[in-house]
């Protein structure tokens, strides 16, 4: 049997703040009915493979998801705050558009200065973001090699990571959809992708 760790790394369904189009960060926002909908039909998409645990974000909308998801293989949700959403500060519920007002000040940083750039001292970098992602990562891959591991997270946190693998660049990559994911696989120490879903790109 492989000893390499087998990880979906999904992103919750669509909130009512996703249609908003508000920064939800470390806020909760209930799942929609498309939400729900949308996570419903992931799981059967997702339904044979023998899962051996499931994690999730403590964040409320990504655990809804995480047990919808968790109902097809008869397993409990064990959640983290290491999977948690970007903490957004003082632009947490407020317009996407408040964001990407101050994102302009990196465009013309390179990717290895944006990754460790803070908009705001009270905002996460993605570099901040990353390395509890890996953290969780690397431990989960270490503690049961050779397993299939799901772990519900967030947009954010997710494309950051996938930027971080070199994956895409930050001009390439727009956002991962709700109920996409990435599958990885990790020996505790590298990343290896091995097929992602409903990642979205921008136009050339």
């Amino acid at each position: 049997m492989s000893n390499m760790t087998t990880i979906y790394l999904v992103r919750h369904g669509q909130t009512e703040w996703n249609v908003k189009d508000l920064l939800q960060g470390v806020s909760d926002s209930p799942l929609t009915e498309k939400g729900v909908d949308e996570i419903k039909k992931l799981a059967k998409e997702l339904s044979k493979i023998q899962f051996d645990l499931i994690f999730s974000s403590d964040l409320l909308r990504a655990k809804k998801t995480a047990e919808i998801l968790a109902l097809e293989h008869n397993l409990t949700v064990e959640t983290t705050k290491l999977l948690r959403e970007r903490f957004f500060g003082h632009l947490e519920g407020k317009s996407n558009d408040e964001y990407r007002k101050w994102a302009k000040a990196f465009k013309d940083l390179t990717d290895k200065e944006r990754f460790s750039a803070k908009i705001s001292t009270d905002i996460e970098s993605d570099e901040e973001i990353v390395t509890r992602l890996i953290q969780f990562l690397r431990e989960i891959a270490i503690g049961n090699p050779g397993k299939k591991i799901l772990a519900v997270s967030h947009g954010g946190l997710i494309k950051s990571f996938l930027i971080h693998l070199g994956f895409a660049t930050y001009k390439e990559i727009r956002m991962i959809g709700n109920g996409g994911y990435v599958k990885l696989e990790s020996d505790g120490t590298d990343f290896f992708i091995k097929e992602v879903k409903n990642v979205n790109f921008y136009e050339k």
